[in-house]
This record gives structure tokens, sequence and C-alpha cells, in this order.
């Protein structure tokens, strides 16, 4: 049975413009996969807690030597990295804020980056260890940065995935939204794009 993971981060929900083309694209997924799954992560309302020293600490751990706290932490971080694992495609809302990413989904990074589990460092380089497989970025901003050699976020993001194996990463953006001119011709240039994905 094919299987979806989208991963939700906007702070306005279902009303954020990342939130709201994803759902057009996962409309369109069902209608070709009826049996197919969905399943949602959302980062705003289901926090990760970030990175600190004791959660470093816990992945750092032996697994035989871990106190029952370390393990708490070590089986949530399991469980977001087996979500990627079982997914055939991943569809992520990256809405800019303050010229990055969420603080939500960089929490959401942290837990995915696993020495020996998601990636391991060779005398070539880092290596990723999970196995390839679509991830659509939907980059909504409402400025424009993409033409303008300012955008920060998406380089960052797509670098992540492939760090820990994930090479397959396909950006649609919709910038200019909260300029009056743009907003509709931006959003609706996205919609196109995004109708091809899945063809």
């Amino acid at each position: 049975m094919a299987k979806l993971l989208y991963v939700k981060s906007s702070i306005f929900g279902d009303q954020g413009q990342s939130s709201q083309l994803a759902q057009t694209l996962i409309d369109d997924w069902k209608a070709q996969n009826p049996e197919g799954e969905v399943v949602t992560r959302d980062l705003s309302v289901d926090a990760i807690p970030h990175l600190d020293g004791e959660r470093f600490g816990a992945f750092l751990a032996p697994a035989e030597e871990r106190s029952q706290a370390q393990q708490a932490i070590v089986d949530l971080s399991d469980k977001l990295i087996d979500e990627i694992r079982q997914a055939d495609m991943l569809v992520v809302g990256v809405p800019m804020y303050n010229f990055g990413v969420p603080s939500q989904m960089k929490a959401w990074f942290d837990h995915l980056a696993r020495a020996g589990v998601t990636f391991k460092y060779t005398d070539t380089g880092p290596v990723g260890l999970l196995e390839d497989k679509p991830v659509l970025l939907l980059a909504t901003r409402g400025g424009l940065y993409k033409d303008a050699g300012l955008d920060f976020q998406i380089p960052f993001v797509t670098q992540f995935f492939s760090f820990i194996g994930l090479q397959d990463s396909r950006v649609i953006f919709a910038e200019g939204l909260a300029m009056d001119d743009l907003r509709d011709q931006t959003l609706s240039a996205a919609r196109e794009v995004l109708g091809q994905q899945l063809q």
C-alpha cells in the first residue's frame, strides 16, 4: 500500500499557504492512490522539543547504558525516522519565517540526524543511510527571494535531506504572497506545478 508522509509546519495551521498547497497535492495523490495512506506529522501542533545537551547526550549514549529518560528521547527520534522510512513520498510545507525554516522544523531535523542511524562519516565524507524517495518541498514566502540570491532557506533544507540520504528534493515555490499584485498569480503558478508532480 502506498504511503505519503505530510510534514506540516505552518504556525497558521490549515490556513497557512503551505498547508493549503499541500492539501491540493494530497487530494490529487489520494485520487491516484485510493487505497493509499497519508500520515501527517504536524510540527506546530505536536511540537518536538528543541535540541539541548540532554537530548544530544541521549543520542550518543550506548543503548545498554541509557536511562529511562534517555530511552524516551531516542524512542521519539526513532519514531520520526521510521515515519520517513515507511513512506514512499514526503510532502513538506516550508514556510519562510525570518529568512529561515520554522524553529519547529529545525527541531525535527535535529531528531532525524543520528550518526550511525541516518548518516555515517567515511574517508570520503558523509553518507546518508535512508533510502532515497521523492521529497516535495512547498516553499511559501511573503517576499521575493529565490531569484534575488537571498534564499538561504531551501539550500539548507535540501542539503539536510541529502545528508541523510534523500537526494530527490523537488521544490515548488510560491513567493510574493504578501504582495497583492503577485499573490494570486504566484499561487496559481504553484498549483500548476503541483499538478505536474504526480504525473
